[in-house]
């Protein structure tokens, strides 16, 4: 069974760079998406002798000092376990909405071949959950999404899907794409020897032209804004200890906090 994972070279969140009242994307250091390593912790599991590929899309600028940055995070993917890694590497999806972007998964899907692909369920710097969705609706291929537990057998993936308020247990024929939660396991940590192993693996360096695809860009990316906290600053000074509770809990009561 050949397993493609999704693994998205992210915005690095806790070190969003700010300036001016914009955030700095072009300084924004990237990461791996957390829940990707969720993905591809089960993909290892259940590869068993097969193959398991990364793929991944660049879509923060600028393009070209970001490839080295996305490619030593997939040097990381690999050193979990996989066998190798695709990444999509193009001016035409800088900025490029979860269309764009899925349309050009499929297409290395369709280039390589997969049983399986398995995703996050969400990315942490968009969190719109719409790429594995739409990467289904590219291929065809059945979707189970929000996997907490997942196992594959008789030709098919037979998943446990967390919902709002319960659990339920879906079932798709393979080839099939499964977007998986935190809960699904817990990653490991490469080893020294591993890391040293996967600078020895390939990282296929592919762009729009080398898939057949043209940009198709639907949504333009003005800019992200960070969220502004203004603080009271009040300080109570005067008074002894009680006092001073006293007249701190009268203020949350005005400020409807408590």
């Amino acid at each position: 069974m050949k397993i493609a994972v999704l693994v998205k070279p992210a915005l690095d969140t806790s070190q969003l760079r700010v300036k001016e009242g914009r955030v700095v994307i072009e300084e924004t250091p990237l990461k791996i998406n957390d829940i990707d390593r969720n993905a591809i912790e089960e993909a290892i599991k259940l590869k068993g002798n097969d193959k398991a590929y990364a793929i991944s899309v660049l879509k923060w600028p600028p393009l070209q000092k970001r490839i080295q940055e996305a490619e030593n995070l997939l040097r990381e993917a690999l050193a979990m376990g996989l066998d190798e890694a695709y990444l999509v590497a193009d001016e035409g999806l800088i900025g490029s909405d979860q269309s764009a972007t899925a349309k050009a998964i499929a297409a290395v899907i369709n280039k390589v071949g997969a049983d399986l692909v398995l995703a996050a369920e969400a990315s942490i710097d968009n969190y719109t959950g719409q790429v594995p969705p739409r990467v289904a609706a590219e291929l065809g291929w059945p979707l189970i999404t929000y996997a907490r537990e997942l196992r594959v057998e008789g030709g098919k993936a037979i998943a446990k899907r967390d919902l709002e308020d319960s659990v339920e247990t879906a079932e798709a024929q393979l080839p099939a794409v499964v977007s998986v939660t935190r809960e699904i396991n817990q990653p490991r940590i490469p080893t020294l020897l591993a890391i040293r192993a996967a600078m020895k693996k390939p990282v296929n360096k592919l762009t729009l032209a080398d898939l057949g695809i043209k940009p198709d860009v639907k949504v333009e990316l003005v800019g992200y804004k960070p969220v502004v906290i203004q603080r009271k600053r009040v300080i109570i000074k005067d008074g002894t200890p009680e006092e001073k509770a006293d007249k701190l809990l009268q203020y949350l009561r005005q400020e409807g906090v408590i």
